[in-house]
Protein backbone atom coordinates (compact mmCIF):
# COMPACT_ATOMS: atom_id res chain seq x y z
CA UNK A 1 0.00 0.00 0.00
CA UNK A 2 1.73 3.64 -0.68
CA UNK A 3 1.86 5.82 2.41
CA UNK A 4 -0.90 8.52 2.76
CA UNK A 5 -0.36 11.92 0.45
CA UNK A 6 -2.86 13.66 3.44
CA UNK A 7 -3.41 12.38 6.53
CA UNK A 8 -6.69 11.24 6.91
CA UNK A 9 -7.17 13.78 9.84
CA UNK A 10 -6.33 16.22 7.66
CA UNK A 11 -8.80 15.32 5.48
CA UNK A 12 -11.66 14.71 8.06
CA UNK A 13 -11.31 18.53 9.49
CA UNK A 14 -12.01 19.47 6.22
CA UNK A 15 -15.23 17.83 5.81
CA UNK A 16 -18.38 20.06 7.51
CA UNK A 17 -22.27 19.63 7.04
CA UNK A 18 -23.59 22.46 5.22
CA UNK A 19 -27.80 21.91 4.86
CA UNK A 20 -27.54 18.73 5.96
CA UNK A 21 -25.04 16.97 3.89
CA UNK A 22 -21.17 16.08 4.26
CA UNK A 23 -19.25 18.41 2.11
CA UNK A 24 -15.71 20.16 0.99
CA UNK A 25 -15.22 23.45 -0.13
CA UNK A 26 -13.36 24.28 -3.08
CA UNK A 27 -10.25 26.07 -1.39
CA UNK A 28 -9.87 22.95 0.77
CA UNK A 29 -9.95 20.71 -2.54
CA UNK A 30 -8.14 22.64 -4.38
CA UNK A 31 -5.11 23.56 -1.71
CA UNK A 32 -5.64 18.81 -1.21
CA UNK A 33 -4.94 18.33 -5.10
CA UNK A 34 -2.34 20.73 -5.80
CA UNK A 35 -4.24 23.28 -7.88
CA UNK A 36 -5.30 26.51 -7.54
CA UNK A 37 -9.12 27.47 -6.43
CA UNK A 38 -9.45 29.39 -9.91
CA UNK A 39 -8.83 26.01 -11.53
CA UNK A 40 -10.64 23.79 -9.82
CA UNK A 41 -13.77 26.36 -10.52
CA UNK A 42 -13.00 26.82 -13.86
CA UNK A 43 -12.99 23.42 -14.70
CA UNK A 44 -16.82 22.68 -12.51
CA UNK A 45 -18.11 25.76 -14.60
CA UNK A 46 -16.98 24.03 -18.28
CA UNK A 47 -18.79 21.13 -17.35
CA UNK A 48 -21.80 22.32 -15.19
CA UNK A 49 -23.77 19.29 -16.45
CA UNK A 50 -21.63 16.79 -13.93
CA UNK A 51 -22.46 18.93 -11.14
CA UNK A 52 -26.35 18.95 -10.61
CA UNK A 53 -27.29 20.18 -7.01
CA UNK A 54 -26.95 17.56 -5.02
CA UNK A 55 -23.25 17.54 -6.22
CA UNK A 56 -22.22 21.11 -5.73
CA UNK A 57 -23.69 23.45 -3.96
CA UNK A 58 -23.06 27.51 -3.67
CA UNK A 59 -23.29 28.70 -0.52
CA UNK A 60 -24.58 32.39 0.20
CA UNK A 61 -22.67 35.27 1.20
CA UNK A 62 -24.79 35.02 4.39
CA UNK A 63 -23.12 31.35 4.77
CA UNK A 64 -19.76 32.14 3.59
CA UNK A 65 -19.31 35.03 6.18
CA UNK A 66 -21.31 33.47 8.80
CA UNK A 67 -18.97 30.19 8.19
CA UNK A 68 -16.00 32.20 8.12
CA UNK A 69 -16.68 33.72 11.44
CA UNK A 70 -17.06 30.30 13.01
CA UNK A 71 -14.29 29.48 11.41
CA UNK A 72 -11.56 32.10 11.86
CA UNK A 73 -13.36 34.42 14.91
CA UNK A 74 -12.60 37.99 13.25
CA UNK A 75 -11.95 38.39 9.83
CA UNK A 76 -9.01 40.27 8.36
CA UNK A 77 -9.70 42.71 5.43
CA UNK A 78 -8.79 40.94 2.10
CA UNK A 79 -7.60 38.07 3.07
CA UNK A 80 -10.39 35.59 1.84
CA UNK A 81 -12.36 35.65 -1.58
CA UNK A 82 -14.38 37.91 -2.36
CA UNK A 83 -16.47 35.19 -4.12
CA UNK A 84 -18.71 32.31 -2.61
CA UNK A 85 -17.09 29.19 -2.36
CA UNK A 86 -18.57 25.76 -4.02
CA UNK A 87 -19.08 23.12 -1.70
CA UNK A 88 -19.31 19.48 -3.11
CA UNK A 89 -20.78 16.58 -1.66
CA UNK A 90 -18.61 12.90 -1.78
CA UNK A 91 -20.86 12.40 -5.13
CA UNK A 92 -19.19 16.22 -6.55
CA UNK A 93 -15.78 15.00 -5.21
CA UNK A 94 -15.89 11.37 -6.77
CA UNK A 95 -17.33 13.34 -10.17
CA UNK A 96 -13.94 15.75 -9.78
CA UNK A 97 -12.24 12.64 -9.66
CA UNK A 98 -12.28 12.39 -13.74
CA UNK A 99 -12.28 15.76 -14.24
CA UNK A 100 -9.04 16.49 -12.55
CA UNK A 101 -6.33 13.96 -13.96
CA UNK A 102 -3.16 14.52 -12.60
CA UNK A 103 -1.23 11.92 -10.41
CA UNK A 104 -1.89 13.50 -6.98
CA UNK A 105 -5.74 14.92 -7.92
CA UNK A 106 -5.96 10.59 -8.41
CA UNK A 107 -4.22 9.73 -5.10
CA UNK A 108 -5.85 12.39 -2.50
CA UNK A 109 -9.18 11.56 -4.70
CA UNK A 110 -8.51 7.94 -3.41
CA UNK A 111 -8.22 8.89 0.31
CA UNK A 112 -11.21 11.28 0.26
CA UNK A 113 -13.45 8.64 -0.36
CA UNK A 114 -11.83 6.49 1.59
CA UNK A 115 -12.77 9.48 4.44
CA UNK A 116 -15.91 9.33 3.65
CA UNK A 117 -16.10 5.89 3.77
CA UNK A 118 -14.78 5.54 7.50
CA UNK A 119 -17.41 8.57 8.27
CA UNK A 120 -20.22 6.38 7.25
CA UNK A 121 -18.84 3.48 9.22
CA UNK A 122 -18.23 5.71 12.30
CA UNK A 123 -22.06 7.05 11.97
CA UNK A 124 -23.82 3.72 11.36
CA UNK A 125 -21.53 1.76 14.13
CA UNK A 126 -23.24 5.07 16.04
CA UNK A 127 -26.97 4.20 15.45
CA UNK A 128 -26.17 0.64 15.57
CA UNK A 129 -24.83 1.08 19.42
CA UNK A 130 -27.97 3.41 19.77
CA UNK A 131 -30.17 0.33 18.73
CA UNK A 132 -28.58 -1.66 20.81
CA UNK A 133 -29.19 0.27 24.13
CA UNK A 134 -32.65 0.38 23.07
CA UNK A 135 -33.24 -3.45 23.12
CA UNK A 136 -31.60 -3.49 26.21
CA UNK A 137 -33.48 -0.38 27.82
CA UNK A 138 -36.34 -2.35 26.96
CA UNK A 139 -35.07 -5.46 28.50
CA UNK A 140 -34.08 -3.62 31.56
CA UNK A 141 -35.50 -0.93 31.88
CA UNK A 142 -36.61 -0.57 35.49
CA UNK A 143 -33.80 -2.17 36.83
CA UNK A 144 -31.71 -0.22 35.27
CA UNK A 145 -33.50 3.37 34.26
CA UNK A 146 -31.06 6.21 35.36
CA UNK A 147 -28.02 4.73 33.63
CA UNK A 148 -29.96 4.37 30.74
CA UNK A 149 -30.72 7.81 31.01
CA UNK A 150 -27.73 9.11 31.56
CA UNK A 151 -26.13 7.63 28.35
CA UNK A 152 -29.14 8.64 26.65
CA UNK A 153 -28.13 12.16 27.84
CA UNK A 154 -24.22 11.85 26.76
CA UNK A 155 -25.40 10.09 23.32
CA UNK A 156 -27.80 12.69 22.35
CA UNK A 157 -26.67 15.98 20.06
CA UNK A 158 -26.11 19.67 20.99
CA UNK A 159 -29.46 21.30 20.69
CA UNK A 160 -29.10 23.19 17.41
CA UNK A 161 -28.12 26.52 18.09
CA UNK A 162 -27.81 28.02 14.44
CA UNK A 163 -24.36 29.42 15.12
CA UNK A 164 -22.00 27.61 13.55
CA UNK A 165 -22.11 24.91 11.05
CA UNK A 166 -22.61 21.20 12.98
CA UNK A 167 -19.72 18.62 12.67
CA UNK A 168 -19.76 15.23 13.09
CA UNK A 169 -19.09 13.74 16.19
CA UNK A 170 -15.44 13.25 16.27
CA UNK A 171 -14.56 14.81 13.72
CA UNK A 172 -13.24 18.59 13.96
CA UNK A 173 -14.06 21.26 11.22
Amino acid sequence: MSKELVPYEIIESKIFILRNKKVMLDQDLARLYGVQTKVLNRTVKRNPERFPEDFMLSLTSKEYSDFLRCQFGTLEQGKYSKYCPFAFTENGVAMLSGLLNTPRAIAVNIQIMRTFTRIRQFLSTHSELRRKLEELEKKYNAQFKSVFDAIKMLMTPPPDTNQCPKTIPGFKP
